[in-house]
């Protein structure tokens, strides 16, 4: 068992609508690496952070990812952060991975003030330029497709990844 398709990119790429739209159009699950992990810690992220903090979330979201990628059939969406371990890196190989790709304007139209996540709490403007930066390698990296959401609706780029996968419905 595993994924048909896992969505990665930096936070206001769309993974999480563009994945929900995606698994209605395939007729499959949608899971988020994100949700997994707060169903598991049974509080929100924000709370991981600040109380466990950093490393403790990055542990429990290998975790998370390492278990989807293994047992889950549907389309999922990988934390923002997740591709920064070597391991998780490691195990999307040979899954159909695409690369939701935001420029800095429209992915801060889309996060706003960052309410939620952790990372974007100080400056976001400054702080999502310096993970796309540092991340873009990374989900290049581990892609088997790149696909633009920048001025796209979600359903368009749904339908442009299922294209992709080989699944659009005729």
């Amino acid at each position: 068992m595993a994924p048909v398709c896992v969505l990665v990119g930096v936070p206001g790429a769309g993974k999480t609508t563009t994945g929900r739209l995606l698994a209605e159009r395939l007729g499959v699950a949608f899971d988020d690496t994100d949700a997994a992990i707060e169903r598991t810690a049974g509080k929100p992220i924000p709370e991981i952070f600040l109380d466990d903090g950093e490393p403790h979330f990055r542990e429990l979201e290998r975790a998370a990812v390492a278990h989807a990628l293994a047992s889950f059939d549907g389309v999922l969406a990988l934390g923002g952060g997740a591709v920064l371990a070597p391991e998780t890196r490691a195990l999307l190989a040979g899954h159909p991975v695409v690369f939701l790709s935001v420029e800095l304007s429209d992915a801060v139209k889309r996060v706003g003030l960052g309410a939620g996540r952790p990372l974007l709490t100080v400056n976001p403007r400054a702080t999502l330029k310096y993970l796309m930066d540092q991340r873009r390698p990374l989900y290049r990296e581990v892609a088997t497709h790149t696909v633009r959401t920048d001025g796209r609706t979600p359903a368009d780029v749904a339908d442009e990844v299922a294209a992709l996968l080989g699944q659009l419905p005729g």
